[in-house]
């Protein structure tokens, strides 16, 4: 039990978004390395792209591309090039524990919402001494806007199949351990693709939150909450 107290909501994604559905994060996590990386490289020359500065130091030149092995599936990174010197992003030196720690955000941001304080303490851990408060701002709202586009997307075709799990957690907040119920609705589309399609943590798992939960999902959720009381289905 105090194993189940101390988890994060970190965690709780890690529970939502199993490995078979890692592609619901990868994307983010892509953008989210290379919006980094930009904002790295943009101190080292001293000016951002397209920006006219006299502190700028060198230029731009192109990109390389690397392949990045992470816990949500091979991600290819454009490294930028300069002109003068040399650029290679300190979150792939051996030994950062960088991977884990950009993971663990945004699948933070898709439970539990993100903040400056928790992509501070990522920039640090990743290396990244020179961004400033704006790019970390800016990378705030950014990684808000993926997973806004990911809670909003038009759900095409049918989907013959929903199922809806949940499980109660002790979830560690600031003030003490509270029980948290972790949903998530997977959706088999008519081509017989499985997909995540929506997900939520709630504070328990009633038929209100339940109903709340399904209508957020669209057509596919309204059938299912015309039920009396929508049940969660095992997957």
């Amino acid at each position: 039990m105090a194993e189940r107290a101390r988890m994060t909501a970190a965690q709780l994604a890690d529970k939502l978004l199993a490995s078979e559905h890692a592609d619901v994060l990868g994307e983010s996590v892509a953008w989210m390395a290379a919006q980094l990386m930009e904002a790295d490289v943009s101190g080292q020359i001293g000016a951002e792209l397209g920006e006219r500065t006299p502190d700028r130091v060198t230029h731009r030149n192109g990109y390389r591309s690397r392949e990045w092995d992470t816990r949500v599936g091979s991600i290819q990174l454009a490294i930028p090039r300069l002109r003068q010197g040399s650029y290679f992003p300190s979150f792939l030196e051996p030994r950062r524990r960088a991977e884990q720690a950009l993971v663990a955000v945004v699948q933070e941001a898709y439970v539990n919402g993100v903040s400056t304080r928790k992509v501070d303490r990522l920039v640090e851990q990743m290396g990244l001494h020179q961004l400033s408060k704006d790019q970390v701002s800016r990378l705030c709202r950014g990684l808000d806007e993926q997973v806004r586009v990911f809670c909003e997307r038009p759900l095409e075709g049918a989907y013959p199949y929903l199922w809806l799990d949940a499980k109660v957690e002790r979830v560690r907040e600031r003030g003490g351990v509270r029980h948290k119920a972790l949903v998530i609705a997977y959706g088999v589309h008519a081509s017989g693709r499985r997909e995540v399609i929506g997900l939520d943590v709630g504070e328990a798992e009633t038929e209100s939150f339940w109903r709340e939960f399904l209508g957020g999902l669209g057509p596919v959720g309204w059938m299912a909450s015309s039920c009396a009381s929508p049940t969660p289905i095992r997957a």
